[in-house]
């Protein structure tokens, strides 16, 4: 299970504090038991966390997750635009390809991360629950003379979660598969390139109109977001607001193995990016933690991690039960922190596994 923090307000890394939730339909399903905090909304489980994550993990059954938010940016300078404002390379992209992209502040702290594909005429945005209507603005504010339009489609469109590894083909629903954990173009990675947990993985998002979503999800088994985010904690994938705060660099959760592009030009943060990988290495690093589960009790997420001493070395960003290994979760902590060490989380006892190397 996935807790949420209540110290987390800033609106570009805990985007549940702008807008309103909307109540899936699914909700109404037999069992269906609503998510907290981001994943309001749509259900935590439908009675049966670990069966539904056994279903997942064996690529049946499907995610409501309607909470996201939906942004489209239309007109012949949309895939230009995007390219020269976010991390990822776009330009040239075809046709139901699928890329993942981040908007940086001035200073290279993660503030969007953009889940992205182009059906030709329309490229298709999906964001963390509640992150549509303050990227809109902010991509409306960014427009000057360039041949594009920004909406909020999210009142209208709904995305739904299935461990699928295709891209959507013609006649299909239009979806984003997510490249975790490639290496993506000319990159880096600041973890494992060969032997990473998630190889393999697969996962993508669908597109359908909101008044369709339950006829979308047809007789397929339904598992909640409980489930979901079990595997994504298992595959080390970062969130948003999550795995971030509002001085998270991208280097720190290994996210520019998918969504940095390191030769494109320039872009708001770029140079945080480049000074970072041709100089030095992140102050903070991801970590695995594999959680004492002989208790009634896990430790909720923000909770504050010690190695030895009364310093504290970091915090969780993400803890769930797999249906496996038990307690998991992720944890951001100092670059210094010996790799080695026991850690103590929330009064638990840790042991972790490196995701980005000291």
């Amino acid at each position: 299970m996935t807790t949420t923090d209540p110290t987390t307000t800033d609106p570009a890394t805990d985007p549940t504090t702008t807008d309103p939730v909307t109540r899936s339909p699914l909700l109404d399903r037999h069992g269906a038991v609503e998510g907290e905090g981001p994943d309001a909304g749509v259900a935590a489980h439908y009675g049966d966390p670990m069966r539904e994550q056994r279903l997942l993990a064996e690529g049946l059954a499907v995610v409501d997750l309607s909470h996201r938010g939906v942004v489209t940016v239309t007109g012949p300078d949309r895939l230009s635009w995007l390219h020269s404002i976010t991390t990822q390379l776009l330009t040239g992209l075809e046709p139901r390809q699928s890329r993942e992209s981040l908007v940086l502040s001035p200073k290279g702290h993660i503030e969007h991360d953009l889940h992205l594909v182009d059906d030709g005429e329309t490229t298709w945005i999906t964001v963390e629950p509640g992150a549509a209507a303050p990227l809109a603005a902010w991509l409306d504010s960014m427009r000057f003379m360039l041949r594009v339009e920004v909406a909020d489609v999210s009142a209208d469109w709904a995305v739904l979660g299935e461990p699928s590894g295709a891209e959507s083909l013609p006649g299909e629903p239009l979806a984003w598969r997510d490249p975790w954990p490639d290496v993506v173009g000319d990159t880096a990675a600041y973890g494992p390139t060969e032997g990473h947990p998630a190889t393999g993985r697969a996962w993508r998002e669908l597109l359908v109109p909101r008044a369709e979503l339950a006829r979308a999800v047809r007789d397929r088994p339904l598992a909640g977001t409980w489930a979901s985010e079990a595997l994504r904690v298992a595959a080390w994938r970062p969130r948003l607001g999550f795995e971030t705060d509002h001085r998270t660099i991208a280097h720190e959760v290994d996210w520019l193995r998918t969504a940095v592009h390191l030769h494109k030009g320039c872009y708001r943060g770029q140079e945080t990016i480049a000074r970072v990988h041709n100089l030095g290495r992140p102050p903070r690093r991801l970590v695995f933690l594999h959680l004492d589960g002989s208790g009634h009790t896990i430790p909720e997420r923000g909770a504050e991690v010690y190695a030895g001493g009364e310093r504290a070395v970091g915090h969780l960003t993400s803890v769930a039960r797999h249906y496996e290994d038990g307690p998991i979760a992720l944890a951001l902590v100092k670059r210094s922190t010996d790799p080695a060490a026991d850690l103590l989380a929330g009064g638990v006892s840790a042991s972790q596994e490196v995701i980005v190397t000291p």
